[in-house]
């Protein structure tokens, strides 16, 4: 499994070697070893969550505040989405910039996006299965959302058609309202 450090301090893109033949396909999906010597610390995964999405489904931007943030390693196993994860670390020199990047059932490619990161996605193919493992289980009262469409953040969701999102997305905070890390 090779990694790439992105543009964003401890962002970091793992992209699996695939073993393909005539019968189809192997790859590690995840190791241990591999993942924690690339991020600088050991990690203990303790939730493992899977949403399906149909075509232009947003879901984001979405984090825990302390005492109970969450890292994420994100995946995409059927279909394809663009992921968003956003800076909120007040200390560091990327603060609310943001990282985006296509994760397919092609490329297998996965995200790490430690804590003090708000993350998102659209799905981009007709419908797409999305896992991630969390690094804390979820707290509602230490939930997050940003809105994605936030003109500070400015980002570029790769839109083609309407955005279809829930409730709680519809009616998240301004990126100069929310609840940053230190």
């Amino acid at each position: 499994m090779e990694f790439e450090q992105l543009a964003i301090s401890d962002l970091i893109l793992f992209k699996p070697k695939i073993f393909k033949d005539e019968r189809g396909f192997f790859f590690e999906s995840f190791q241990a070893q591999i993942f924690n010597e690339a991020v600088g610390r050991v990690v203990t995964f303790v939730q493992d969550n899977h949403s399906q999405s149909i075509k232009n489904t947003l879901r984001g931007l979405h984090y825990q505040v302390p005492p109970n943030p969450q890292g994420k390693l994100v995946r995409v196993t059927r279909g394809e989405v663009y992921d968003v994860a956003v800076d909120l670390r007040q200390s560091s020199p990327t603060f609310g910039k943001y990282v985006g990047t296509l994760l397919s059932s092609e490329n297998n490619h996965q995200l790490w996006i430690p804590e003090g990161f708000a993350h998102g996605f659209i799905t981009l193919s007709d419908s797409a299965d999305f896992l991630y493992k969390t690094t804390d289980f979820y707290h509602s009262t230490s939930e997050r959302s940003i809105r994605w469409d936030d003109k500070t953040l400015n980002i570029d969701w790769h839109l083609k058609g309407e955005v279809l999102l829930s409730s709680k997305d519809m009616i998240a905070k301004d990126f100069i309202e929310a609840d940053y890390f230190e």
